[in-house]
């Protein structure tokens, strides 16, 4: 890994779009040099619905990271929040006849396992290494010079729908920029908000966005599991305009402000004022006690968790998610909400943050900010990635467009 050098990373969410540009200094120290956010547009649940309006958004908050980083970038990493993510465990075995491993016998197995992914209409995205077996023995992260008859690997692939992606990667390219990573959101949230002790004893990371809810599974260092609901924060937004008339504006506003996930006692004596929907300016707000309020966000919110412990509980990883949840996203900083998550999920829960990012000021250091961070931290150190050899020889500039380039004549 080279030191010294500039890189980028680009959150494409459907309630606001995030630029990061940072330094790595010697010993893979990140530091950010120049940030960006602003409202998205042309994305819901994840998912580009106006190819224009997504790519001024875009080129809006790149040009402002590089106006305050005072440099231009021309490659970047690119989250995916939609695309209908899939998640499987691929189990290969390779006999190697008792003598000490080698490197390119372990490349050779990571791709043999690549390419018995199941692909019909999607692109594989994360191909990561959960562990190696010797004749059957514990896991272990690093296989060579050790000796054995057989070598097998546990890979977890996470697979994605090819037109979305194609669609979003037009955007980007469009804004003149190319794509050097496309990393699953929840990944991303994962590198960067949880301590080490929790990605390898096992944890769960959920990400809790405007159009969907998404979570990674960490076990021993690697994702096991991910998925997406498409259940989000803009969702309870929407049950508030609709439930008290009001402007989507408006309510998002009551929610930051009053909002809460849990009911209390007080709530019923504190009066709030309401905008009505359509009323002239001059005209007197309602008001409504703050406990209708909360009882329009307490069903939306339960009803996220319960369907992430469903996803959870048919996954089959369930085992391996251990006792520990951290929440990140905007919609995971309205108060009760880790509280709610912890009764339903019968875990522990932490709001989680960027960690070990240098340079971020405290209004993008909180858990709105982590899968951005989280793209950083996966450009210095991809988790050791099972890449396709083509790909890992293609020309610097030949970025994701190259990877998905030769992914596609492989799997199409």
């Amino acid at each position: 890994m080279s030191t010294n050098r500039t890189i980028a990373a680009l959150d494409v969410g459907s309630f606001k779009i995030c630029c990061f540009i940072a330094q790595v200094r010697e010993g893979g120290a990140i530091r950010v040099t120049g940030m960006s956010h602003q409202a998205s547009a042309g994305i819901e649940r994840g998912v580009v619905t106006d190819m224009k309006s997504a790519e001024a958004a875009i080129s809006s908050a790149v040009h402002a990271a590089e106006q305050m980083a005072g440099t231009r970038v021309d490659e970047i990493a690119v989250s995916l929040t939609g695309g209908s993510p899939e998640s499987a465990v691929i189990r290969r075995e390779t006999v190697v006849g008792g003598n000490a491993i080698k490197d390119i016998e372990v490349k050779r197995l990571l791709q043999e396992c690549r390419l018995s992914v199941p692909l019909e209409g999607r692109s594989l995205i994360h191909a990561v290494p959960i562990g190696y077996s010797i004749d059957g023995s514990p896991l272990t992260s690093d296989p060579r010079g050790m000796h054995g008859q057989t070598l097998s690997v546990q890979m977890t692939a996470i697979t994605a729908s090819t037109g979305r992606i194609q669609t979003l990667l037009s955007c980007i390219a469009n804004c003149h920029l190319q794509v050097s990573d496309l990393v699953i959101a929840p990944y991303a949230a994962g590198l960067a908000s949880l301590v080490e002790d929790e990605r390898d004893l096992g944890a769960t990371l959920i990400d809790m966005g405007a159009g969907t809810t998404s979570m990674a599974v960490f076990y021993e260092g690697a994702t096991v599991y991910a998925d997406v609901i498409p259940v989000g924060g803009g969702h309870v937004t929407r049950d508030i305009a609709r439930g008290l008339s009001t402007p989507p504006q408006q309510a998002e506003r009551l929610k930051t402000l009053y909002g809460s996930a849990l009911r209390t006692a007080n709530d019923d004596h504190e009066m709030i004022d309401v905008p009505a929907l359509g009323e002239e300016k001059e005209t007197p707000p309602n008001q409504v006690p703050r406990s209708y309020l909360n009882s329009i966000i307490a069903p939306r919110l339960e009803e996220t968790f319960e369907l992430v412990r469903e996803r959870l509980e048919k996954s089959g990883v369930a085992g391996l998610a251990g006792q520990r949840v951290v929440l990140i996203g905007g919609a995971s900083q309205l108060p009760g909400a880790q509280q709610l998550a912890s009764q339903i999920l019968e875990k522990q829960v932490r709001l989680g943050r960027p960690l070990r990012i240098a340079g971020l000021a405290e209004a993008t250091g909180g858990p709105a900010f982590a899968t951005c961070a989280g793209l950083l931290a996966f450009v210095v150190d991809n988790r050791g990635e099972a890449r396709r050899a083509a790909a890992e020889k293609s020309p610097a500039n030949g970025g994701f467009f190259s990877k998905m380039g030769g992914w596609f004549r492989e799997n199409f």
